[in-house]
């Protein structure tokens, strides 16, 4: 069967995955791609890696249509997503109300799982956290980096730690089974996160690509974005 294929932050993982049978009915094509780190999805589009379509932040996707790599005028928003905190569902919820409440919690977690450090939207703002809480150096040994956030969250619903802690963006927690969105970060500490889609200018399938972007941004799917963690 043809595929339309994307390159997608994880963020939009579950989203893309509660439209898959919706889009094959009305296009007779499935999806397929990859979900990771925003930063190393546009390289790997910048590399030459085969797309129609393109799910990542506002800012990065606005830099690849500078670059000629997005149709400019195919890009609509997706939606918000809040960077937030999860624990495994049979642990009790935190909740921090200030930036000395997470100071201490993350203080007191013996792992604390996150994505890419470098390359996720998520994981570069939690490395800035920890810089701007002053525990950087005293919690590194606790720090449990993972590709992405997906991948952080699985490990951390089969974690044999005793208090562990996870932080990403609150889709991959939604969509990750075995884990529970735990509350989001407080005033001063957190970080919203537009996504937008876009058909790449190399599309091989662009009308289709098209109908996808519609499908991920149309007020008819307003509720499932919200469901999987998406605000407009």
């Amino acid at each position: 069967m043809t595929t339309v294929n994307i390159l997608s932050g994880g963020a939009a993982q579950g989203l893309v995955r509660g439209l898959t049978e919706t889009f094959k009915a009305q296009t007779g094509l499935s999806i397929d791609g990859e979900f990771g780190a925003v930063g190393i999805m546009a390289d790997k589009l910048r590399a030459g890696t085969a797309a129609d379509l393109v799910i990542l932040t506002q800012a990065l996707l606005a830099k690849l249509a500078e670059e000629t790599l997005v149709i400019p005028s195919s890009i609509a928003n997706v939606g918000r997503v809040e960077t937030a905190l999860a624990v495994r569902s049979r642990d009790p919820r935190v909740e921090v109300k200030t930036e000395a409440d997470l100071r201490e919690m993350l203080r007191s977690a013996d792992a604390i799982y996150v994505p890419d450090t470098k390359a996720s939207t998520a994981g570069q703002h939690i490395g800035k956290l920890l810089d701007q809480l002053g525990i950087a150096y005293e919690v590194a040994s606790r720090l449990k980096i993972f590709p992405n956030g997906a991948t952080a969250m699985r490990e951390l619903a089969a974690s044999t730690a005793q208090r562990p802690i996870g932080c990403t963006q609150a889709t991959e927690i939604i969509a990750t089974d075995g884990i529970a969105l735990s509350g989001s970060l407080p005033p001063g500490c957190e970080l919203v996160t537009m996504y937008t889609a876009g058909v790449t200018a190399r599309a091989a399938h662009p009308k289709e690509a098209a109908a996808l972007v519609a499908l991920l941004t149309g007020a008819d799917r307003r509720e499932l974005r919200r469901r999987v963690g998406f605000a407009d």
